[in-house]
């Protein structure tokens, strides 16, 4: 029987049992009794690692709960006993020892601090000199430092409280709303191999039920204590972010003034110089694609170049409808997508906060801010630029589609036959994208791990699509994709991105055919661009290839007969063969950014042809569009270098993915994966009013001038 004087509710009892007898037949249990608790353990303690290999310890050492005292100085005793099944007599060692506020013992650290009243949250960084795993382990606190029961154990440290895996680096938020009592206290643990955080397998037992020594495990940490953040920064980051984008609203509010001012001067009508029987007047203009132009049919042989009123033929009210379900599909998907989203990321959520578990969500813990239930609320503010940008957007291509309504309604030549011919619907899907975006990037960011990933990058690939299948429409109105085709083809690749972050780490098999799916899609879409799709996927597609091979290779070389179109349709086809071998050789981790890498290849390709064809067609770019382009290129150059900086990884462990971990940068509130959020919005918003400008030069133009391409 042992007796103490507790002076303090910060003080505690060690009990320390060293074995002296080797080759003990026989475990020794120790049951320590207490007034209200009983601990017990036996020596050799034995601790499971991964497929269940045992490790024994001869030395354990325990850490007493503290029972509550009612006077400044109370004595209190405890029970020590011992018992064995062993024949044979065995020689132990115990010790009993005062466990001040701050003791290092053992690989079990305990550390005691108090939550002064002005503080809410508390910073707890550990940095680590050793490469060893540990548990870090933060435990509630009623009264006592130490309180009923003490979970100090591999297998027993993860049962209250909050807890996460390291081995360089990590750290914990302590909010005082989780300690009543304004006090907690820390448990570092030593885990018993290192492939518990990523590390390498040692080797495997050659018996299920062989003991394994693990050797002198220890680690040399530093534990640092800092307060968090104060509700001011909180509100000057909220006020920072509204601040940058409110700005863009007004910034459009002046432009929008002064352009009325511009475009307030007087208007004349013009009659069209084009006849009548130019025109073609049967009724499956708008049906059949094959009927896509009707002088040109008549003088194919003799007219060399597609022109915009060669295929823009079909009636315009049928046409714009046929765009608005772009919209109206996409606002459809965004509903029935983000419903579920919202509701498991806010289920990860609440099992993070009940659990404790902080391995669970990939977080750049050393820049996470709390804010109520959210762990991270940085993370997710930092998103409303996509939002807001994508409603000011939205707000833009509203009032352009108003002014043409008003410009058809009165006969305005410009708007009947002059200018690249709009159509608002895609614009309006972009639009309604970028929102989505930043939505369900702000859901990722809740909780991010492998497996809501693709939250994050769904949109992405919508935005890359719709792109692409604008620049077509521009040049293209009357053959562009409809948007039920488009989708399926969007929601295709959305499914090979899921596959790819399931299957796809090292699976040989997945590679090879997603790459061969890669290489005939993009043959067939070339395909589909060449002819401008007047080619038919059937029976006879390979009797027709042969005919074309036979006349126009063998018989009679004859070069393409459009040279540009080819030209780009072979660099395409060249990168893409490229990125399908890397992808079949390489074989990276991360999928979903590697088809996102493929799309966004895709729509610089393209848009650079796009450029280049322009000028080249003797068009110019105009002030405002060439000022979109310079600084959407600058801003995309510095957001992809934030994006590049890698402050967390689910492609590792979470112990691994915290040594990418940095502080925070901007307003000691946002991290660069903050910054990668702020710049990417404004630089989509500016690559949408690039698309949306770049052919204003042309408004004055009649379309039976502007070139097809």
């Amino acid at each position: 029987m042992w007796g103490f004087l507790f002076l303090c509710q910060t003080e505690g009892v060690r009990v320390s049992v060293d074995v002296l007898s080797q080759g003990f037949e026989s475990p020794i249990l120790f049951v320590v009794r207490q007034k209200q608790a009983v601990l017990s353990f036996q020596i050799p303690l034995i601790l499971r690692g991964l497929y269940q290999r045992k490790y024994p310890y001869n030395h354990v050492g325990r850490t007493l709960c503290q029972p509550p005292t009612r006077a400044a100085s109370e004595t209190q005793y405890f029970f020590v006993d011992v018992s064995t099944l062993s024949s044979q007599g065995t020689n132990y060692q115990l010790r009993v020892s005062r466990q001040s506020k701050h003791c290092f013992l053992f690989t079990e650290i305990y550390f005691s601090f108090c939550l002064k009243s002005q503080l809410k949250k508390k910073s707890l960084v550990v940095n680590t000199l050793m490469l060893r795993i540990v548990v870090v382990f933060i435990s509630r606190l009623l009264s006592a430092c130490f309180q009923c029961p003490v979970y100090d154990l591999d297998n027993n440290v993860a049962f209250i409280g909050m807890y996460q895996t390291m081995t360089k680096k990590g750290a914990i938020t302590v909010q005082r709303k989780d300690f009543p009592s304004n006090s907690f206290y820390v448990v570092v643990v030593v885990k018993t191999e290192d492939e518990a955080c990523g590390g390498p397998l040692r080797f495997y037992p050659l018996w299920p039920d062989e003991l394994i020594n693990a050797g002198n495990r220890s680690k040399f940490i530093d534990v640092i204590v800092t307060p968090a953040i104060k509700s001011e920064v909180y509100v000057m980051g909220m006020l920072f972010c509204l601040g940058i984008f409110l700005s863009f609203y007004l910034l459009t509010l002046l432009m929008t003034c002064l352009e009325n001012k511009r475009v307030g001067r007087s208007r004349h009508e013009s009659l069209s110089s084009v006849e009548e029987d130019d025109y073609d007047t049967l009724d499956d203009i708008n049906s059949d694609k094959n009927i896509v132009r009707t002088k040109v049919n008549v003088l194919r042989l003799l007219q060399k170049y597609l022109y915009v009123a060669d295929l823009s033929r079909k009636d315009k009210r049928i046409l714009s409808k046929k765009y608005q379900i772009y919209f109206w599909n996409i606002a459809t998907i965004a509903v029935f997508y983000a419903l579920p989203v919202v509701q498991l990321v806010i289920t990860y959520q609440t099992v993070v906060n009940v659990t404790g578990n902080q391995d669970i969500c990939f977080y750049n813990f050393l820049c996470a801010h709390p804010l109520g239930a959210l762990s991270a609320f940085n993370n997710i503010l930092s998103n409303l630029g996509y939002v807001l940008l994508g409603l000011l957007f939205l707000l833009i291509v509203l009032k352009r589609d108003i002014i043409h309504q008003r410009a058809l309604v009165r006969n305005d030549f410009n708007a009947l036959e002059c200018g690249i011919p709009k159509h608002f619907g895609l614009y309006y899907a972009m639009g309604t994208a970028l929102m989505m975006e930043g939505l369900l990037s702000a859901c990722y960011h809740v909780c991010p791990n492998y497996t809501n990933f693709q939250f994050d990058t769904s949109f992405m690939y919508m935005i890359a699509g719709l792109c692409m299948l604008k620049l077509y429409q521009k040049r293209h109105p009357d053959i562009n994709a409809s948007a039920y085709t488009a989708y399926a083809c969007l929601a295709g690749v959305i499914f090979f991105s899921v596959l790819g972050v399931v299957f796809g780490k090292g699976n040989t098999v997945f590679w090879i055919v997603f790459s061969v799916i890669h290489i005939l899609a993009t043959m067939l879409l070339s395909t589909q661009l060449y002819y401008m799709g007047r080619w038919r996927l059937d029976s006879g597609i390979l009797r027709r290839i042969l005919n074309v091979i036979d006349t126009d290779c063998i018989r009679q070389c004859s070069g393409p007969m459009y040279i540009d179109r080819m030209v780009l349709l072979v660099m395409g086809n060249i990168v893409n063969w490229s990125l399908a071998a890397y992808g079949l050789i390489e074989r990276p981790n991360d999928f979903a950014s590697y088809l996102l890498a493929i799309a966004i290849c895709n729509l610089l390709l393209y848009f650079a042809f796009y450029i280049i064809m322009k000028l080249r067609s003797g068009e110019r770019i105009q002030c405002m569009a060439l000022v979109c382009i310079l600084f959407t290129a600058v801003v995309w150059g510095f957001a992809l270098y934030f994006f590049f900086q890698g402050l967390s990884t689910w492609q590792k462990t979470p112990a691994e993915s915290r040594e990418h971990n940095r502080d925070c940068i901007l307003l000691s509130f946002f991290d660069d994966h903050d910054i990668w959020h702020f710049l990417s919005s404004i630089a989509m918003f500016g690559s949408f009013l690039v698309l949306m400008t770049m052919d204003d030069d042309l408004d004055g133009i009649q379309r039976d001038k502007i070139f097809a391409f």
